[in-house]
């Protein structure tokens, strides 16, 4: 399929609308090392975890703003994240937002059942790479070592009620080409599982963190374009995120091909919005417009930027 033919067919399913999300990150402590990562726990760099009061205030912050989704992030540790924590969080954000999602370590499906019910909507999960040779040589230590309680996370998820899910790789990790066809498998197998599940696709790029480590599997702007392309004509109805990893010029010229949500005004830094930013980000942010001006862009493009298109409800048990 041609770019054309993807924009036809995302059109077709999702209309001129682009929907609209904020990151928020409340803690950066992580239990893993992994090489390509800003977060990893070898790496020195100022932890934070933020409290109740500050988690209220980033909350504040990012409600004035317009924004109604948020994507609450942690690092990958249990004893600084713990699911008590994540549910906190997740206490106070919907006073804000109707729509709340996490980014955090793989769980428990009773774990993920405790946070549907505390008002959780949707979760992201990266594999981050389907090469298991190369996924033991980037994962040195920490749980994030198990490929396979990751790689069955989504099902868990999906069992526990959770109604979005999205799933990613990290380009450039492996061979990309394999990573893909080895992600769209994976999506089918879900897909078929738990049919009733709105998913989505995410594709970020690596971006080097370590002075030492560098991709080996570059991947370029027309490749990611074909990635997404691919997805497009592969997945008529599966959402596809595009990343602020890339910059303002490439994400205005990619997102009319198969994209159907954004970021907008993001920080990956821990209480980056009540700033001012003390510690290091996960990864640089290249797109740093704010959610007014992600708005205006994308009206003048002809596109309708959705700011939420969920009504809060009270996630109960089946």
């Amino acid at each position: 399929m041609n770019k054309d033919a993807a924009r036809t067919l995302t059109r077709q399913h999702f209309g001129r609308t682009i929907g609209l999300y904020t990151p928020l990150y409340i803690s950066n402590y992580c239990d893993n090392h992994c090489v390509y990562c800003g977060f990893h726990s070898q790496r020195e760099i100022k932890r934070k975890k933020l409290s109740s009061a500050e988690i209220e205030k980033e909350c504040q912050i990012l409600h004035a703003s317009g924004i109604q989704n948020i994507l609450i992030l942690t690092g990958e540790s249990r004893l600084h994240s713990p699911v008590s924590y994540i549910k906190e969080a997740v206490e106070i954000a919907k006073k804000y937002f109707p729509n709340i999602a996490l980014e955090v370590y793989p769980l428990e499906t009773e774990e993920y059942h405790e946070l549907f019910l505390a008002g959780v909507d949707g979760i992201t999960l990266y594999q981050e790479t389907y090469d298991q040779a190369i996924y033991q040589k980037l994962h040195l230590a920490g749980e994030k070592k198990n490929f396979t309680f990751r790689y069955e996370a989504p099902f868990r998820m999906a069992q526990a009620g959770i109604r979005h899910i999205t799933l990613g790789i990290l380009l450039g990790l492996a061979d990309w080409e394999k990573d893909i066809q080895a992600l769209f498998v994976h999506l089918k197998k879900l897909w078929k599982t738990y049919p009733g599940v709105e998913y989505a696709l995410s594709f970020p790029r690596l971006q080097k963190i370590e002075p030492d480590h560098s991709s080996s599997f570059p991947v370029s702007d027309a490749d990611l374009l074909n990635i997404i392309v691919t997805a497009r004509s592969l997945f008529p109805r599966v959402g596809i995120n595009l990343s602020t990893r890339e910059s303002a010029a490439l994400r205005d010229s990619l997102f009319e091909f198969g994209v159907t949500r954004m970021s907008a005004g993001s920080s990956t830094v821990v209480g980056g919005y009540a700033g001012p930013e003390e510690a290091e980000g996960q990864f640089p942010v290249c797109d740093r417009r704010s959610l007014k001006e992600i708005k205006e862009m994308l009206r003048q493009k002809g596109y309708d930027p959705v700011i939420t298109d969920w009504r809060r409800i009270t996630n109960e048990s089946i």
